[in-house]
């Protein structure tokens, strides 16, 4: 899915994981098959449901998770490891399986976003990087999800470049994308992802100017007059006025980034079809989130633009997902399940299987994880588990516009209580069957 091939990620890893690679092949363990799920116990304190974002990262950082020689030397100037295991870094190719859920789908507590079939020692290192991506990514989809929802089919523009980590910032653009927003400000996203990127003006632009006016005439002349004015560094009304005597009654939008957002977007819209301007949209922007959003639904509000809260998951700027071994190699050869059982940390060994039951109209109704084998399907359900890697080679494609179509279905298959945004517990429970 990547645009160009990420740089090599082999370090983007725990100290702890090479040390326990290093144990595991002193132990003789290092070999066993094992089966890791990466899941979360929980939804971030109030959600409803949460989006799977990060996907096409996560595999092409296991494609590019390689010890080259620059990645050996410094683990053996810092003596990290032991030469014995730099040696068998040094040829490491993961050549299992991992199967997954798609990217764009709904998931739930204990849903099994990855389920990586390898020896211990391919699938353990993998931990650190799949978590940083998925924990990210997923946490700005389920966000962004939010939005979109509330926004109710107006479109959302994501524009928290300037509030994150660089990376992180072209990272969150796509996840953005993937759960409903429109484009991006990010030119590094449109470049990379090909996310839409648009953008024309701040208060800088305007204030360079000797008047307002000039300030509008300049851009206009510049972007033409289907271009968006910021009308709120000064006067509002005043502002409009001018708007629309520098451009015409076909400008294409105003934009307003301070103040009561709702009463002065009537306020706009007003004045704006009193001079004839019935076409010219409003744009909102200023610290949204998904509240705000739904807020001003009773609104004339065109689009929003929503930059902070969308980049730091809108209060949740990581989803808690983690990286468990459920099952692996006994003596005899069979797989044995093994699980955590510490408090508020327990999780459910053995490979799971997932399925969204749904009725027969087509709305879920649970998550329903088999334990050692898929759970019954009556026909109205849906399997969830897409094969990403096999025997090493990626065999998952989809596209970014793929996954954008995946959330959508996702999403409306949802019963209502998905869409409210007052806290809550899941919409649907998530049911284990089998040993």
């Amino acid at each position: 899915m990547s645009a160009t091939q990420p740089v090599n990620t082999a370090l983007l890893t725990d100290h702890y994981e090479l040390t326990m690679l290093q144990a595991a092949l002193q132990s003789g363990t290092a070999h066993r098959r094992c089966v890791f799920e990466l899941f979360g116990r929980r939804l971030p304190d109030g959600r409803r449901y949460g989006v799977v974002g990060g996907i096409g990262r996560a595999l092409d950082a296991v494609a590019a998770f390689r010890f080259g020689d620059a990645e050996l030397a410094d683990l053996r100037a810092r003596s990290v490891v032991d030469d014995p295991t730099l040696d068998w870094l040094a040829d490491y190719r993961f050549n299992g399986d991992i199967w997954g859920y798609a990217e764009g789908e709904a998931y739930f507590p204990g849903s099994p976003l990855m389920v990586v079939e390898s020896s211990f020692a391919e699938g353990v290192l993998l931990e650190t990087v799949l978590l940083s991506i998925l924990n990210h990514d997923s946490a700005i989809a389920s966000a962004a999800s939010r939005m979109t929802a509330a926004a109710d089919g107006r479109p959302c523009i994501e524009m928290g470049s300037r509030r994150t980590q660089e990376w992180s910032a072209v990272a969150a653009a796509r996840a953005a994308y993937i759960a409903g927003f429109a484009a991006t400000s990010n030119l590094e996203a449109g470049r990379r992802w090909g996310v839409p990127t648009t953008g024309t003006a701040a208060h800088a632009f305007t204030l360079l100017h000797d008047t307002e006016e000039e300030a509008f005439a300049a851009q206009v002349a510049a972007l033409g007059t289907n271009t968006t004015l910021l009308v709120d560094t000064y006067d509002v009304p005043k502002a409009v006025e001018t708007a629309i005597k520098v451009a015409g009654p076909g400008l294409g939008a105003v934009r307003l980034d301070s103040g009561d957002l709702l009463v002065q977007a009537r306020e706009v819209r007003a004045q704006l079809d009193s001079l004839g301007a019935t076409g010219t949209k409003i744009v909102v922007t200023s610290d949204l989130d998904e509240f705000a959003i739904a807020a001003l639904a009773a609104g004339p509000v065109d689009s929003y633009g929503v930059g902070t809260s969308l980049v730091t998951g809108s209060g949740a700027p990581t989803v808690g997902l983690v990286y468990k071994l459920v099952a692996h190699e006994a003596a005899d050869g069979s797989m044995l399940s093994v699980a955590k059982a510490s408090k508020d940390k327990k999780s459910v060994g053995g490979r799971k299987y997932a399925m969204r039951r749904r009725s027969a109209s087509g709305v879920a109704q649970a998550e329903v994880l088999g334990i050692g084998e898929p759970p019954a399907n009556d026909g109205d359900d849906r399997e969830l588990l897409v094969p990403l890697i096999t025997a090493g080679e990626r065999v998952y494609d989809a596209t970014l516009q793929d996954a954008r179509e995946r959330h959508e279905a996702s999403r409306a298959e949802l019963p209502p209580t998905a869409m409210q945004m007052s806290r809550g517990e899941p919409c649907i429970p998530t049911v284990y069957e089998g040993a």
